[in-house]
């Protein structure tokens, strides 16, 4: 029987999962205190199980120890050596740190980084993209208020769902996350902005949720350009004030030179300078007005917008993660557990992008990953298959054209 051209002799998850170093991951481990109390089930157990199931989008542990079983074959030759119960998988999930799966990712991030970063010259960015770093958070709603404390007043009705708050920064040219955080959605987002986190000459693009005089004054006194969105309530001194015109007569942008000033009880007032440039959003249906706030006195106010447009890419990551993995359902309800999924759900994240960033041939994320569900256990070359996918159905369709017209016993008979 023919195999196909894309025949190899591992499934495809095998291929994924040997992006891991399995030594690495076993001294990991070690180190975090991972393997205590462990007789068979690992870290390398644990790890590819749960990438297995969120790969598949499982949503409970009783879907992922029963759909497991018949791969269980497969999943033996990739050094998968235990099948388990759910009460094994929940046990693992409340008692191993989750800070054994952040140290696995951030281990993987920097093995990584420079593979999926974008080359300036070839795509031809702008020169700051690289020092350009972007700040922001999403909130994922849990079950109960009990573990994260949700955001916002109680319910009439009903009890009030909690929310655990996932604090991210990413690099604007690798588009994943290079520092993560996980706080209850109550906590306000200010406290991720941490001006010794940054080196002279970096560029900050965040939400306007993270304005703070103290730490914007820090980040100036650093040599760290931020760039985020005016509130309207923000009370200012002007010390000057240019408008730019059109050749019809409307404004393209105004450059306003402030001062905030914000009185401390016991110390010296906070006095910060800054630079409030307004412009005219015409993405919109209805084009309006847009303030952003930054503390560079120099950039072009083309590259400050551009500085602030970028922000987006942050908020398409979210979406990215949200909507291909199940982030809905939880297999525990311990805070460590929660937080397990969602360490495993960003390593998934990470090694389909690297496959991605490997072939040339242009996938969406979501597409490649839909792909990757439904194959993830077909003895498939991923290269080969995601550069030309219809190659053995053209291949049969040239077998078939080329095929002799059947020979009879009497050619008279059906003439």
């Amino acid at each position: 029987m023919n195999k196909g051209t894309h025949f190899i002799g591992q499934p495809l998850y095998g291929q994924l999962i040997n992006l891991l170093d399995k030594e690495k991951i076993a001294k990991i481990s070690r180190k975090n205190g991972g393997e205590r109390y462990i007789k068979k089930f690992d870290l390398w157990q644990h790890l590819s199980i749960m990438l297995y199931a969120v790969i598949k989008r499982y949503d409970s542990l009783r879907e992922i120890a029963g759909c497991m079983l018949p791969e269980a074959r497969k999943l033996a030759h990739l050094g998968i050596s235990v099948m388990p119960k759910r009460s094994t998988l929940s046990d693992a999930n409340a008692r191993r740190p989750e800070c054994v799966f952040e140290a696995v990712y951030r281990d993987l991030y920097e093995r990584y980084r420079k593979e999926l970063s974008s080359d300036s010259r070839q795509r031809r960015t702008a020169k700051w993209m690289k020092r350009l770093q972007i700040l922001d958070s999403t909130t994922i709603t849990l079950f109960s208020n009990l573990i994260f404390k949700g955001a916002g007043r109680h319910p009439k009705n009903g009890k009030k769902k909690g929310g655990i708050k996932v604090h991210a920064v990413i690099q604007a040219n690798e588009g994943v996350p290079c520092d993560v955080k996980f706080t209850s959605a109550a906590t306000n987002d200010s406290f991720m902005l941490a001006p010794s986190h940054y080196s002279r000459g970096d560029i900050v693009a965040m939400d306007r949720a993270y304005i703070n005089y103290r730490k914007f004054e820090e980040l100036t006194g650093l040599g760290v350009t931020y760039v985020t969105k005016m509130k309207k309530n923000l009370t200012y001194q002007t010390r000057g004030d240019v408008m730019y015109m059109n050749r019809d007569g409307l404004m393209e942008y105004r450059i306003q030179h402030v001062t905030f000033t914000k009185a401390v009880a016991d110390g010296d007032d906070i006095v910060h300078h800054a630079r409030i440039i307004t412009y005219i959003d015409l993405s919109k249906a209805r084009p309006k007005p847009v303030s952003l706030l930054t503390n560079d006195m120099e950039m072009e106010v083309e590259d400050i917008v551009d500085i602030y447009r970028q922000r987006w890419e942050i908020e398409l990551l979210f979406k990215q993660i949200k909507q291909n993995f199940p982030l809905r359902y939880f297999y525990g309800e311990s805070a460590n557990a929660i937080k397990i999924q969602i360490w495993v759900t960003l390593i998934a994240n990470l090694l389909l992008m690297v496959l991605q960033s490997r072939i040339k041939r242009p996938w969406s994320f979501s597409g490649l990953a839909t792909m990757v569900r439904d194959m993830l256990m077909y003895y498939v070359n991923a290269y080969t298959f995601f550069e030309l996918p219809e190659k053995d159905w053209l291949k049969i369709q040239d077998e078939m054209a080329e095929e002799p017209p059947e020979l009879t016993l009497f050619p008279d008979f059906f003439n």
